[in-house]
């Protein structure tokens, strides 16, 4: 820790939560106030003014290190989503007041709103603190890599682990692998492209772009919109330190079209896809013409998703409503069953439905209905706060933070800096961190993915691509 900024500075970033909670009587200034306070925690962590950012790199080349992108996704889409749903309750319907009902009638769900912002807010801090706390570079590595070889490694890494993901992608019980390897493939193959491009090498270019294309139509064809968007803004992270105009130009644009169209495309795909069984490249080709022909009659759909599908804060109201009220805080329990859900079907064949334990807290706090077909997973912080309300946030979002500081920390010991350790393997393996997931899907992720990680280093280190310093 640097001695010229005090621990004290750590306190100031729960500033906003202490005001909101002050005022909670006043529940609209309340959410307000823990939503800006999202605002003012980035700027106090991201210009440096809580603890001095990492410089052994110019900060444009180390934006996918915890304390830039992992906190402005996970935390950002945590706290900043939830104002369409608020905009409604305040009677707004695509940006317009349209008198609704909510205002009149409805004034509990003004106070639930601001509870959850309260916690949202509660919960950012308590992240960052613990990704602050933990953040010390430049990391003394163990071992290298040479950087004329990097570019090299990527395309090869690209193509490897594309291939083994597609036929891990056959075997029955290993999905989350194929995974792994398929983003592991995505960022490698970006990675290259984003240096092929600066080195202007026509073959590495055309090789990268193929790689790429390819992860690109699997993101397209997965039936989520998360690996779409990543897939565009991973580019662009990686394009930025060499053509910041450009990518600004271009990609931010992009973004806020894929946000607007993608919910659209993913809608039809699904029905198509998974519903009605469609083959892929059918419901491919369905969902884009469709997206394509979208007109203005779709802007009330468009503000349905903003307001109930983006944002997660209206589920998490109900979870308030009913616990501790009706349903008691799970305490270890939900520590217990993500344990259980570490352990591969392989080798307990009786093991218990993760997808079944998770949904029994969904149904027992009536957030859908047993019949529904719908999954409706709680985030991290609904799960934090269901183990033991505010105490539950504050300490599982603070240990939140120090793993995804230390696993970043680690992989930059093992892989040799910052562009293999943080930008491939962190981010290609870890990149639950960004989303937030429930205990057991989050706890069952990481874990693996570590081993995952164990297992690259091992392998580079055997055939001495990765060297130790002597």
């Amino acid at each position: 820790m640097n001695k010229e900024q005090p621990y004290s500075r750590y306190f100031v970033l729960f500033i906003p939560w202490l005001m909101a909670t002050l005022i909670q009587s006043y529940a609209i200034e309340s959410y307000f106030i823990a939503w800006l306070g999202t605002i003012l925690i980035f700027i106090l962590t991201l210009s440096g003014w809580v603890k001095p950012l990492p410089n052994d790199l110019p900060i444009e080349q180390q934006l996918l290190r915890p304390i830039f992108l992992v906190q402005i996704i996970f935390a950002g889409y945590m706290s900043f989503t939830s104002i369409f749903y608020f905009l409604s309750l305040l009677g707004y319907q695509n940006f317009s007041h349209a008198n609704n009902v909510y205002f009149h009638t409805s004034e509990n769900l003004f106070e639930l709103a601001a509870q959850c912002q309260r916690y949202y807010v509660l919960g950012h801090a308590a992240f960052v603190v613990g990704i602050l706390f933990f953040m010390d570079y430049p990391v003394r590595s163990k071992y290298y890599i040479k950087n004329e070889k990097l570019t090299k490694l990527l395309i090869f890494n690209s193509i490897v682990t594309l291939g083994v993901s597609l036929t891990i992608g056959r075997i029955p019980g290993y999905t989350q692998f194929f995974y792994k390897f398929a983003d592991l493939s995505f960022f490698s193959g970006t990675l290259a492209l984003s240096f092929s491009i600066t080195a202007k090498k026509s073959l590495n270019i055309l090789i990268c772009l193929i790689l790429y294309g390819i992860n690109f139509y699997g993101a397209l064809t997965s039936g989520f919109k998360e690996p779409i968007i990543i897939s565009v803004l991973v580019l662009g992270i990686f394009l930025f330190p060499n053509y910041k105009k450009i990518v600004f130009v271009i990609f931010t644009p992009l973004l806020i079209l894929l946000f607007i169209y993608l919910p659209k495309y993913n809608q039809v795909f699904r029905q198509n896809a998974w519903k009605e069984g469609a083959d892929v490249e059918d419901a491919y080709e369905i969902a884009l013409d469709a997206t394509i022909e979208n007109n203005k009659d779709d802007d009330s759909n468009k503000w349905d998703f903003l307001v109930g599908r983006l944002s997660e804060i209206e589920m998490f109201t109900k979870y308030i409503s009913s616990t501790p009220r009706f349903v008691n805080y799970y305490g270890f329990r939900l520590i217990k069953q993500s344990v259980i859900a570490i352990i591969p079907r392989e080798i307990w064949h009786k093991k218990p439905i993760t997808e079944n334990l998770v949904m029994e807290r969904v149904y027992k706090a009536d957030v859908i209905g047993r019949a529904s077909a719908v999954s409706a997973k709680p985030a991290f912080i609904v799960d934090s706060y269901l183990c033991a309300g505010i105490f539950g946030i504050l300490f599982f979002l603070f240990i939140y933070g120090v793993l995804v500081q230390k696993i970043s920390l680690k992989a930059e010991y093992l892989f040799g800096g910052y562009y293999l350790g943080t930008a491939i393997i962190f981010s290609g393996l870890f990149q639950d961190f960004w989303r937030g997931l429930s205990f057991e899907f989050l706890f069952n992720a990481i874990f693996w993915s570590y081993i995952s990680m164990l297992i690259v280093f091992r392998t580079l280190r055997t055939i001495n691509v990765i060297k130790k310093i002597h």
